[in-house]
């Protein structure tokens, strides 16, 4: 990869072109990167790329190493590991519930103590995911409970 900065004062704001033979792995987590500036996300479906709103963003998960975004009926894949897009999204709704799973909080319709520490999340499209006893005390805080 070969990398060019040119400064122009005439320019308004900063443009970024990314060229590149194919979109490859690399390239899309290039991009994904870059677009953190943009506070937007990118998911894979369908063989496009999706620039998606966080607030349509469900909750985020990890299965076998790769991340996935679930909008109310819809899941994209992300270049991005959990990680990273729990630094992306730091500050705004998004809170950790889990060792593989952000959950927006916005999103979230009822909640319901379980045995053993846990919570049980009811979000807006009925689907059903668990605060884990580690991110537990966290989460009720965030809530103000």
């Amino acid at each position: 990869m070969r990398i060019e900065l040119r400064t122009d004062p005439s320019l308004q704001e900063t443009v970024v072109t990314v060229e590149c033979p194919a979109l490859d792995d690399s390239t899309a987590r290039l991009l994904a990167s870059l677009r953190a500036f943009d506070h937007k996300l990118t998911g894979l479906r369908d063989g496009q790329t999706w620039l998606l709103e966080p607030a349509d963003v469900f909750y985020i998960e990890t299965v076998d190493k790769l991340a996935f975004l679930y909008g109310e009926t819809t899941v994209w894949e992300s270049p991005l590991r959990l990680y990273e897009l729990e630094d992306r999204l730091s500050g705004g709704s998004f809170l950790r519930a889990g060792k593989s799973c952000l959950v927006n909080l916005d999103r979230v319709r009822a909640l319901r103590p379980e045995m053993g520490g846990r919570l049980e999340l009811t979000m807006q499209n009925g689907e059903r995911l668990f605060v884990s006893r580690q991110y537990t005390p966290a989460f009720k805080q965030r809530l103000g409970l």
